[in-house]
């Protein structure tokens, strides 16, 4: 199994850094080639963090012209992120007003668990409603759009073009991968709806409204390995679930997440990463739930995948991945090539509606 270079090693000592305040040591890794630590940075969407661990590199003089270049991306970042935070403050109260409710998921809400927000990179605004809410926003939202891109009727989710901010509202935050997985997400989901449990962000002077702690966690880890599985995953994404894990460190119950791992099928997955996450991102052991150290090769084994250009080839990368979990890539091999799902087959042939 290949180990990591010593560009490699500087980056992710770097991203060490830039997620935990802490100090940066590049001496160990003799002479770093910057071009490729940018473009790593780039790749993984990652470039904030990068210019927050620059700051703390201690036993060598990082090139001037590096550290400029950095800053000045990261004030790029700043710029679109306060942009972007301010559309959210119109499109929500806009919604609220006309009365639709939702909740704002992953991006700008957990961006708000770094300890630099606006250096975190920003994507999509993804909007999480329940079913009434949903058939609501679609109708609400469409004539503000400039384009659309085909509804998925299972996971019942919608993109839309609306000024310059690409705008996905879901009705459900399945996976596709499998029914076990599925039903777990639905579980969670009916957690957030039916039982209340959100949290907020004060955006501005507008209160939007966030996943509880506990469903958040199931349901940013359950979106990445959907991108693990079926679409490519970047690094950024595991850093968003290691700064939620540790902002709300005392609040998760692990013993509930355990069940939902443990009924979704996804408790090796989970370990994996846990291991990637303490080993080679630096992501302090106590606030890790189930780090096992056995997981480690396997930790390595994912550090490899995403940095080597993992672009989620559905054939090309499966090959890979069943190397890394075999079993788990068999049972999810439907999903991953074909969309198959024994829920969605059952709502279809049975006419349901979810």
């Amino acid at each position: 199994m290949p180990s990591l270079d010593n560009n490699t090693e500087a980056f992710l000592e770097l991203v060490r850094a830039g997620l935990w305040e802490k100090e940066a040591r590049f001496s160990q890794f003799g002479r770093v080639d910057y071009e490729e630590v940018m473009r790593l940075a780039e790749e993984q969407l990652v470039d904030g963090l990068i210019t927050a661990g620059l700051e703390h590199v201690v036993d060598v003089k990082v090139p001037k012209e590096v550290l400029l270049q950095f800053i000045g991306q990261s004030l790029q970042l700043e710029q679109r992120n306060t942009a972007m935070n301010k559309f959210i403050v119109e499109i929500v109260d806009k919604m609220r007003v006309a009365g639709i409710y939702t909740l704002l998921v992953k991006g700008q809400g957990i961006a708000q668990c770094y300890e630099k927000p606006l250096w975190r990179s920003s994507g999509d605004v993804d909007l999480l409603l329940s079913n009434d809410n949903y058939e609501k926003a679609k109708d609400f939202l469409l004539p503000l759009s400039s384009s659309q891109k085909r509804e998925e009727q299972y996971s019942k989710h919608l993109g839309l073009s609306i000024g310059e901010w690409y705008v996905e509202i879901h009705g459900s935050l399945r996976s596709g991968l499998s029914e076990s997985v599925d039903r777990e997400i639905d579980r969670a989901q009916r957690d957030v709806f039916y039982g209340g449990n959100v949290r907020s962000w004060e955006n501005g002077n507008v209160q939007v409204f966030l996943p509880g702690v506990d469903d958040d966690v199931f349901f940013v880890f359950t979106h990445f390995i959907k991108h693990f599985y079926k679409e490519g995953l970047g690094l950024r994404q595991v850093c968003d679930w290691c700064r939620l894990l540790w902002t709300y460190r005392d609040k998760v119950d692990v013993r509930l997440l355990e069940t939902r791992l443990r009924k979704a099928g996804l408790m090796r997955e989970w370990k994996g990463f846990a291991a990637m996450a303490v080993e080679y991102l630096g992501m302090p052991v106590e606030a890790m739930p189930f780090y096992d150290l056995r997981f480690k090769v396997k930790g390595l084994r994912l550090v490899n995948l995403i940095l080597s250009g993992y672009s989620g080839n559905r054939y090309r990368e499966t090959l890979r991945i069943v190397r890394i979990y075999p079993w788990n890539t068999l049972k999810f091999l439907p999903g991953i090539l074909y969309h198959l799902n024994w829920m969605k087959i059952k709502e279809r042939l049975l006419g349901r509606k979810s």
